[in-house]
């Protein structure tokens, strides 16, 4: 038999091999690429498939990286030093996998909806017997932090993300679903969606997966109506720019999260959606009242191409910019 080395670009993704042999692997991180060297005793295989079907990584996704898999029976060793992982089997067909991390072993079958985390600079390896499909969720480990950091009292340094095999958490699945879909669905809601997502991701994570447990304070009430004022004239001013979430959270001095609960609670629908609904407003009034092309005006109200303002244009109204300016 020959030997060989097989050097992988991997675009920052797990390495995924369909050798029978369990691989030597290492790794060499900069700030664009994981590299990924494969040592076997076999003959070298006509192709090495370690790519996502889908990825978010040129979406400009901030703290979060989410990919869908699909891939022939193999295994894969990962290792990222500051991100923690969620595995979300969504496998038609249940899927043997073995796992090895932290030290522990688990061999089961993974079915639809099953999760598995694995924490930061915790290597793991995993061996599967059929054809698997999955998403890969990555929330980086500072973002958790600063997460805490907002949101509790005990020092985030202290803390501590437990490694879990196949289990399952309704609430992690509702989450990966709906990343899912935008990765499906160009901007189906926005950037602030996202961030609104990996906000409740780490405060879930915190809540269920980490030690010492933590009791997470919750604000009730909503917002007073003088700082509700102050972020709504904020969105109205910014509208056709790229809002954070941070940008609003920041106006009002509290952590992400809670301005998330308490703006719902006070108009009685998220962040994101009130934006979305703004803009759609905005490009209702400019099609009545200019002669400007449908593409001039999703720009002027935040959307980043005419499918963009069709497509939730649409959704909101039921017709398309065309019908309405008709």
């Amino acid at each position: 038999m020959l030997s060989y080395l097989i050097p992988v670009s991997l675009s920052k993704s797990c390495c995924q091999f369909s050798d029978n042999e369990h691989p030597f692997i290492e790794y060499n991180q900069n700030e664009t690429n994981w590299v990924c060297t494969m040592k076997t005793t076999v003959p070298l295989q006509p192709e090495t498939n370690c790519l996502p079907i889908l990825s978010s990584q040129a979406q400009g996704w901030e703290n979060i990286l989410v990919e869908q898999f699909q891939q022939p029976p193999g295994e894969a060793t990962c290792d990222y030093s500051n991100e923690h992982s969620i595995y979300l089997s969504l496998a038609p067909r249940p899927v043997r996998l073995l796992q090895i991390q932290g030290g522990k072993t688990y061999t089961g079958l993974y079915g639809k909806g099953d999760i598995s985390v694995t924490p930061a600079k915790t290597p793991s390896f995993a061996r599967w017997d059929k054809d698997d499909h999955y998403l890969q969720i990555r929330i980086t480990s500072d973002f958790i932090q600063s997460v805490a950091r907002e949101t509790i009292d005990t020092n985030p340094d202290q803390l501590e993300l437990l490694s879990e095999f196949r289990t399952r958490d309704p609430q992690i699945e509702s989450i990966g679903m709906m990343l899912l879909a935008e990765l499906k669905q160009e901007n189906l809601g926005g950037r602030l969606y996202i961030q609104s997502l990996a906000n409740v991701l780490a405060v879930h994570l915190l809540r269920q997966y980490a030690a010492p447990k933590l009791r997470l304070s919750i604000y009730e009430g909503g917002l007073p109506q003088r700082q509700l004022v102050q972020v709504l004239e904020y969105i109205n001013e910014y509208l056709n720019q790229d809002i954070k979430l941070a940008d609003l959270a920041a106006l009002l001095g509290m952590s992400q999260y809670h301005f998330s609960h308490l703006f719902k609670q006070s108009i009685g629908t998220a962040p994101h959606q009130y934006l979305l609904q703004q803009r759609v407003e905005r490009a209702k009034q400019l099609l009545k009242q200019t002669d400007q092309t449908i593409t001039e005006i999703a720009f002027l109200c935040g959307f980043n191409s005419h499918s963009h303002l069709s497509k939730q244009f649409r959704q909101l109204t039921g017709m398309t910019p065309t019908n309405y300016r008709q």
